[in-house]
């Protein structure tokens, strides 16, 4: 059986030294877990276009511009997420979890203190590098 791709857009929205960041919902995959905030890309859209309209839906914002950060492709047991991943640091608005879920402004250097899903180990990484 060929597990299912999930093409999902995420946005990094840092401003000075902090990431926001939204906690997921017991009852979603990998629930209970911090994330980066973001959702699935439409068959119609761009990444730059479901990034924009997750990140209003999710947390509030309007996102003026982004860049691309990184890649990630995962394989977890029950499915497969391909990650596309922007740096938004160009927005309107306050970040705020937008559909009750639990959400935090936490400087880079703590976000090792969060558990995230296996897939987003990397973008951590890549931002301590920064």
């Amino acid at each position: 059986m060929t597990k299912k791709t999930v093409h999902v857009a995420v946005g990094i929205i840092k401003k000075n030294n902090k990431i926001f960041i939204c906690k997921r919902s017991a009852e979603q995959h990998q629930g209970g877990k911090w994330e980066f905030p973001g959702g699935k890309v439409e068959s119609n859209e761009t990444v730059t276009q479901a990034l924009t309209r997750e990140l209003k839906e999710e947390i509030n914002i309007n996102v003026l511009s982004s860049e691309p950060f990184d890649q990630i492709h995962h394989d977890y047991t029950d499915k497969s997420v391909y990650l596309d991943i922007h740096l938004v640091e160009n927005f309107e608005g306050m970040a705020v979890g937008h559909e009750g879920q639990e959400s935090r402004w936490v400087d880079i250097k703590r976000l090792i203190d969060y558990e995230f899903p296996e897939a987003n180990k990397v973008i951590i990484e890549k931002l301590l590098a920064l």
